[in-house]
């Protein structure tokens, strides 16, 4: 999916935002109404690549895991592992979504309490920036100035507090005794004072006093989301950016799990059947679930269905939907393949026709995971850069689903929208221009391109698409036509998918022919 990835190209950098600071003493300062108004970083987190953060998440659980304080013995395990993952966000950028299975896994905790752990960890990373304004005006003091592990511990305990019908007893009582085992009492009481000047208000009124005075800031602000990134989904809403506050919700609600059926396999109403899901609305071979583990159902481990987003799924329909001129030659081109589920979607549609896909991904270990997710399709993976593949031209059909900034599954990346900032756009544009560029030259006369990106941000979509027009002469086809059914994408003749609207990530898609 168009995410913060390396596909195709090495791809962008996902920058932390702050460093963990500066000790000061553990006293709130007297000024308990000190503000962090228009707060839209998070503090405490260092700096590292995309690729680097990736690879500190593969580890993410095991470090947590053995890290001091970590152990059952420091307090309620529910919340101790909330605690753990969080800190493995702050401290290695590592994903929460990938450190979280792991230590439930490890620490045997399921139903009821990995649900609360769940809610926990990935709610204080989605929320940070409005945690820490409030954290910091009960501190007295900027975030940044909070001992790193001591701040984990205030953003779950505000969290309870502000975000949860937790009672504020309970968040109070559990946040001070994990501070109490792990660092004393002193820092204990620290928090405890933090944390009851928290509680004094709600979360509205908490917004009330400390959120900027514009509009886009003032929902920024409210909805836990960097101002920078509330603006970009304006821009793309454009004359329906009174939308924004069903964007912004949509970002901080929890994603129901989408199921692709495997083409030739597994048909989504049988899918739906086995699994207990329910049939997507826009994609014929997409299936919701309501929870649980997908990993564990049957056809998820026989290789029958996977779990990917409908809105992908869209991006690699939509390509072999478009009209070419001339016959379909059958070989097609996924350009930024990994992790592979396009890959795997458009090879099962291959197959059936008998044509072939070849997978570009330049990194080792994603290209390993696209050949996991396509091993028994006619895909072949190419391990090299998509701007010099040295393949050979003459492609029917090519995908170039970019690198870019992930803006558009920021409710499936809680702690995303804190790592990207506005100037890894820069970086990311260039990058996606070159991939397009080489795309084009693969391209026959008469093929089609499909251009997509898991962002709406206008600079990594119509603007790169219309740059490519320019350039090339492509002709710009209707992508609506190839998205049949599926309602209010746009004004054409790109369409852009969101949340809000549809119930997938905000993917962006544009189909340019080859004349």
């Amino acid at each position: 999916m168009g995410r913060s990835r390396n596909a195709g190209a090495g791809g962008g950098s996902s920058r932390g935002d702050g460093n963990d600071a500066n000790r000061r003493g553990d006293r709130p300062a007297s000024d308990t109404r000190g503000s962090a108004k228009g707060s839209g970083r998070s503090q405490g987190g260092g700096s590292s690549s995309s690729e680097r953060g990736a690879a500190k998440a593969r580890g993410g659980a095991k470090d947590a895991g053995r890290q001091r304080g970590s152990g059952r013995e420091q307090g309620d395990p529910v919340r101790v592992v909330a605690r753990d993952v969080l800190r493995a966000v702050r401290e290695r950028d590592a994903y929460a979504n990938l450190v979280l299975p792991g230590l439930l896994r490890e620490r045997k905790i399921s139903g009821r309490d990995a649900a609360l752990a769940t809610e926990l960890a990935y709610g204080a990373c989605r929320t940070q920036g409005l945690l820490d304004a409030v954290i910091a005006a009960g501190a007295g003091r900027p975030v940044g100035e909070i001992d790193g592990p001591l701040l984990d511990v205030l953003r779950l305990g505000v969290y309870q507090l502000l975000r949860t019908r937790i009672g504020a007893h309970a968040a109070v009582d559990t946040s001070v005794a994990l501070a109490r085992a792990e660092f004393g009492a002193g820092k204990a009481g620290f928090v405890n004072a933090v944390l009851r000047r928290a509680g004094e208000k709600t979360v509205e009124q908490w917004v009330a006093e400390l959120a900027p005075k514009d509009p886009v800031g003032r929902l920024a602000f409210e909805f836990a989301h960097p101002t920078w990134i509330a603006q970009a989904f304006a821009d793309a809403l454009g004359a329906r950016a009174g939308e924004l506050r069903d964007v912004l919700a949509a970002d901080d609600a929890r994603p129901v799990v989408h199921l692709v059926a495997r083409p030739g396999e597994i048909s989504a109403s049988e899918l739906a059947l086995v699994t207990g899901g329910e049939e997507g609305r826009w994609s014929p071979y997409a299936v919701y679930l309501d929870g649980g583990d997908p990993g564990k159902l049957e056809p998820v481990r026989e290789g029958m269905a996977a779990v990917q987003d409908e809105g992908s799924q869209l991006v690699a329909l939509a390509l072999t939907r478009a009209p070419l001129d001339g016959p379909d030659g059958g070989r097609w081109l996924d350009l930024c393949a990994g992790p592979g589920g396009k890959a795997a979607l458009l090879g099962a549609l291959a197959a059936i026709d008998g044509f072939r896909v070849d997978a570009v991904e330049p990194a080792q270990h994603r290209a390993e995971l696209v050949r996991k997710a396509t091993h028994d399709l006619p895909v072949d993976v190419h391990v090299t850069d998509g701007r010099a593949s040295g393949l050979t031209p003459g492609y029917d059909r090519i995908l170039v689903d970019a690198p870019c900034t992930g803006l558009g599954a920021l409710r499936r990346r809680p702690e995303a929208r804190w790592r990207r900032t506005p100037a890894d756009v820069g970086d990311l544009v260039t990058l996606q221009r070159e991939l397009l560029s080489a795309a084009w030259d693969l391209l026959r006369p008469g093929g089609v391109l499909l251009y997509s990106t898991c962002s709406p941000h206008l600079s990594e979509t119509v603007a790169v698409v219309a740059d490519a027009v320019r350039r090339t002469g492509a002709v710009q086809l209707d992508t609506r036509d190839y998205l049949p059914g599926v309602t209010d994408v746009g004004d054409g003749p790109s369409a852009q998918l969101w949340p809000h609207r549809h119930g997938t990530d905000a993917m962006f898609m544009a189909a340019l022919r080859k004349p």
